[in-house]
């Protein structure tokens, strides 16, 4: 066992640390880009409250959870629509997106990952505000001019000092972290169990696993994306299940959410409501794929 052990370490930080520039890479971009253009999320959904859920699902696609703090934040003061908040929360991919591209010959993988959420986001957005606007609930106009100012925010709670390089490195670092952990563990418990008891443990092609793998998704951390991206990956779980927890999780601004919104109840019910959502859409890829 301790042979499996250390060989499960060795394989899970060479293939981990052999990746970690090209992630440093496409952070630095992605902070240099949320470092200048953050609020823009704000004007856009706040000047466009019927098609807010629209242009929320687009800003949710750019691979960071930055913008789903800003909704969480806009959403506390009624700024914008429960549709636009579950857009946002749905298109968000967390840490899936750079994890993917570290692949070779991946990119028509993360196209359909974003293109599918992106579809899912925009249809249960604009279908939630459809139906509340029918029971005349509407955003409070006050409180989209009475924070007009640029907040600014952070996908995973850096701060602004250090500037963009700084913001990318302690992500990268995390990211290493969280990726050479489950890195670990699937190798361990595919070196442990074998393949073919690996796969009956994780439930794949099963029927359940989508539910389980939207349950998962709901962890308010990027550990959650990193471990369902890396599990569909190495072969542990189905696709259809892998945008089951991609779907349900919205990163840190499910935390931003409670945080910012003291209607515990209503929170919960947001919750149950991106549960449903990514389980019902993974099932539904995983039975038609």
């Amino acid at each position: 066992m301790s042979d499996i052990m250390l060989h499960s370490v060795e394989h899970a930080f060479l293939d981990t640390i052999k990746i970690m520039p090209f992630i440093f890479l496409i952070y630095l971009v992605i902070e240099y880009l949320e470092h200048k253009n953050n609020t823009t999320l704000s004007h856009r959904l706040m000047g466009h409250k019927k098609r807010g859920a629209v242009f929320g699902a687009i800003f949710g696609s750019i691979p960071q959870c930055g913008f789903s703090v800003i909704a969480s934040d806009m959403y506390s003061r009624r700024a914008i629509t429960l549709g636009t908040l579950i857009a946002v929360f749905v298109a968000t991919s967390d840490e899936a997106i750079p994890i993917i591209l570290t692949e070779p010959g991946r990119w028509k993988l993360m196209a359909a990952v974003i293109g599918i959420k992106l579809v899912i986001a925009v249809f249960c957005g604009l279908a939630i505000d459809l139906i509340l606007s029918k029971r005349e609930q509407d955003v409070d106009e006050h409180a989209c001019h009475e924070h007009d100012h640029h907040d600014h925010f952070h996908g995973n709670c850096e701060t602004c000092e250090g500037g963009p390089v700084q913001s990318a490195f302690m992500h990268t670092v995390k990211i290493f972290c969280f990726i050479f952990l489950v890195s670990f563990v699937l190798t361990f418990m595919i070196e442990a169990l074998g393949e073919e008891r690996m796969a009956s443990v994780l439930l794949k092609d099963s029927f359940i696993q989508p539910f389980i793998a939207a349950l998962i998704g709901l962890i308010p951390n990027c550990a959650a994306s990193v471990m369902i991206t890396e599990a569909y990956l190495s072969g542990a779980v189905s696709f259809g299940s892998m945008i089951a927890g991609l779907t349900s999780g919205a990163g840190v601004g499910v935390m931003y959410l409670f945080k910012r919104n003291h209607n515990v109840k209503q929170n919960f019910g947001i919750l149950l409501l991106m549960f449903m959502i990514g389980a019902v859409s993974g099932m539904l890829l995983q039975v038609v794929m």
